[in-house]
C-alpha cells in the first residue's frame, strides 16, 4: 500500500511538472496548443490510473514517457533561455564582452 502512495506521488508530481513545462511555453506557441496537449495529457494519466489491487504496465509506461518529455520541454525552455542572452547582438564593446564571460578588466590609469 505504501508503495502504490508513493507511486502515485510521484506520478502526480511528474504531471504537475509537465503541465508546468507546457504553461511555459504556452505565450509562443499559443493558448489553444496547451489547451490540447493539457488536455491530451490529463485524458492519458485518467486512462491509465491504477488502484491499489490492479499493477498496469501501461502506467508505468506512461510515468517514464512523462518524465521523458518533461525533461524534453524543460531542456528545449533552457535552450530558448541561452540562445535569448547570448545571441549575436552585433559588436560588443569590450567591457560588455569582459562582463558577459565574467571577466573583470584592469582600471585606467587615468
Amino acid at each position: 500500500m505504501a508503495t502504490s502512495a508513493v507511486r502515485a506521488a510521484s506520478s502526480s508530481r511528474t504531471l504537475k511538472q509537465l503541465l508546468s513545462e507546457l504553461k511555459a511555453i504556452r505565450s509562443s506557441e499559443g493558448a489553444c496548443a496547451y489547451s490540447l496537449a493539457s488536455k491530451y495529457i490529463t485524458e492519458q494519466y485518467r486512462r491509465f490510473e491504477t488502484t491499489e489491487q490492479q499493477h498496469c504496465r501501461a502506467k508505468e509506461e506512461l510515468q517514464f514517457t512523462a518524465q521523458t518529455y518533461r525533461c524534453y520541454l524543460e531542456s528545449l525552455r533552457k535552450l530558448k533561455e541561452l540562445n535569448e542572452s547570448y545571441r549575436g547582438k552585433g559588436e560588443r564593446s569590450i567591457r560588455e564582452t569582459a562582463d558577459m564571460v565574467g571577466f573583470k578588466l584592469p582600471h585606467d590609469p587615468k
